[in-house]
């Protein structure tokens, strides 16, 4: 269905992060069923108050490897007002010191107390959120997260917290098994291409002006790679992806369809179009894709770019409700071993891919177009 002409790109936007905000205030429980399973508040408290993240985590016997991790959880319940932070940092935090999280009012009733008489428990402010919270608490996603977190290996070691709430299954063979029935994974992401992509063309399709040939890593059936053809009738378009996928490919839009493994190797092309990929992977797989992406594009004087689309977390700090659907966003991708990113983020497995320079287009959403130039 073609997007209603009446309305703008920036009304489209504005009403997409509506919906997205709404369907992921789901994980705001979360999240906070998940720091009480761990008992974030009551290792804050023994701590006095306020701790780093590495303190805090010592106290509550969660292993350092996942310090990245809470620290995502951690941001989602600051923007809450269920903690706070002392120190924000203007680059991503090493695993030192780093910021100090506190204990608000809100937080400090949820502090347990030991020393109480099982009387005196009953009467802790405590109880009653506990309750609410048993639909999050219950649900396969808090239980995948709170076991994932008990975990003693770091995330590309063991199996993501989907996994662990879905008998082992990663999403991808959730989504190949349930695609008819409840899980329509290819179906929503055709979906946000035909919503995206229109808008992508209208208002920046600058970034295309000049190619000749473009390759969309992991393109599915070619929704985005169409859209570029038909806009672009002379550029070459071609989609690498897994060979199920290309099978069921059509073969009438114009798109190349072409075999590959992203880890592997990439068909050489002017650019490499990443949309809504990279966030599905950890900093070094990041870094072996694009390394590859770099291997297939000539030089930056020879017009050879990488165009990512993606989120850049933070990228409209003052707008709450835009920084807030993009961490909670983050909490989908954490079950799946996935990583949102804010620019300092981005800008580290760049320069570790051998990248010279980029440039950030803030213009869809909550997510942007960043031009990657060798």
């Amino acid at each position: 269905m073609a997007l209603p002409a009446e309305y703008s790109s920036e009304e489209l936007f504005k009403a997409q992060l509506q919906l997205w905000h709404q369907a992921l205030c789901f994980f705001k429980p979360v999240a906070l069923s998940v720091v009480l399973d761990l008992r974030i508040p009551d290792a804050i408290h023994r701590l006095g108050g306020a701790a780093t993240l590495p303190q805090i985590m010592a106290e509550a016997g969660i292993n350092l490897c996942k310090l990245r991790d809470l620290r995502r959880i951690m941001r989602v319940l600051i923007l809450s007002g269920i903690f706070s932070v002392k120190q924000v940092a203007t680059t991503v935090a090493s695993d030192g010191e780093g910021p100090i999280y506190k204990l608000t009012t809100a937080s400090s009733l949820l502090v347990s107390d030991e020393s109480l008489t099982s009387q005196q428990q009953l009467l802790r402010p405590f109880l009653y959120p506990q309750l609410m919270l048993t639909p999050c608490r219950e649900c396969p996603v808090s239980r995948g997260l709170h076991a994932w977190f008990r975990q003693d290996q770091p995330q590309p070691a063991g199996l993501s917290p989907f996994a662990l709430a879905y008998s082992g299954l990663t999403i991808w063979e959730r989504a190949e098994r349930d695609a008819t029935t409840t899980f329509p994974f290819d179906d929503a992401m055709a979906s946000d291409t035909a919503f995206l992509m229109p808008i992508v063309l209208k208002d920046c399709g600058e970034v295309f002006h000049g190619l000749t040939s473009l390759v969309d890593v992991a393109g599915g059936l070619g929704g985005a790679a169409a859209t570029i053809k038909a806009a672009f009738p002379d550029m070459k378009c071609t989609v690498l992806d897994r060979p199920e996928v290309v099978a069921k490919a059509p073969t009438d839009n114009g798109v190349q369809y072409v075999v590959g493994d992203i880890f592997q190797s990439i068909p050489p092309a002017n650019a490499v179009f990443l949309k809504w990929i990279l966030h599905d992977w950890n900093d070094d797989e990041c870094v072996k894709i694009l390394k590859n992406c770099k291997k297939a594009i000539p030089p930056r004087d020879a017009g050879g770019k990488i165009i990512i689309i993606d989120m850049v977390v933070g990228s409209e700090p003052s707008d709450i409700k835009h920084l807030e659907t993009q961490v909670l966003h983050d909490i989908i991708m954490m079950n799946l071993n996935g990583i949102e990113r804010d620019e300092q983020e981005w800008k580290k497995i760049f320069f570790e891919a051998g990248f010279k320079d980029y440039k950030i287009i803030q213009l869809l959403g909550v997510r942007s177009i960043i031009e990657l130039y060798p």
